[in-house]
């Protein structure tokens, strides 16, 4: 087996969390000498012209990089984050997968924050989408999620969305609403 290919592998997999030098040689079982002479091999092969990634020890992790000298290039996608969904994100999809239709304004009223640019982002990545319009005044348009949404969580149907237990009301902020607010 190929330690160079699997060390690789390893750090591809892991991505921009990268692996430190004890954790290298603990999971390909080999010494320090061995995790040297695989480095150096590796170093050599990506200082290749034809290679467009190298390694590079980033505090006391080694990561697979791209190369500066192609930053102009990479600059030119103008790339989003594709991979992972926001806080803001995951919360206005929940909403929408629990509530469809909704409206923004419906998703504003239980984030208790705006929403407009979180929406927009999850219609640009086709998690959600228009599904029609509410009767409500300015007939405000209705969002769900798509099948694609399905597909991002592994789901085959909406009826796999986990089930939400209704919280018990707490008996103290009900006795304080009813406190402030009962009848004289």
């Amino acid at each position: 087996m190929n330690l160079n290919a699997v060390l690789e592998g390893l750090l591809f997999v892991v991505g921009e969390d990268g692996l430190t030098s004890e954790q290298i040689k603990e999971l390909l079982e080999i010494d320090d000498q061995k995790l040297e002479e695989i480095l150096l091999d590796l170093n050599n092969e990506y200082k290749k012209e034809n290679r467009g990634i190298c390694l590079k020890v980033l505090g006391n992790k080694l990561k697979l990089t791209t190369k500066e000298e192609h930053v102009a290039y990479y600059e030119k996608l103008k790339l989003e984050n594709d991979g992972m969904l926001s806080q803001a994100a995951l919360e206005t999809l929940a909403i929408v997968a629990y509530n469809q239709p909704v409206t923004r304004a419906d998703i504003d009223e239980i984030r208790g924050l705006n929403s407009v640019h979180t929406v927009r982002k999850l219609l640009s990545r086709d998690l959600i989408e228009e599904v029609g319009r509410s009767n409500l005044a300015g007939r405000p348009m209705q969002y769900g999620t798509t099948s694609r949404f399905l597909d991002y969580f592994g789901l085959s149907d909406l009826s796999e969305l986990p089930k939400i237990d209704e919280k018990e009301e707490n008996d103290e902020e009900k006795d304080l609403f009813e406190s402030r607010y009962s009848e004289v």
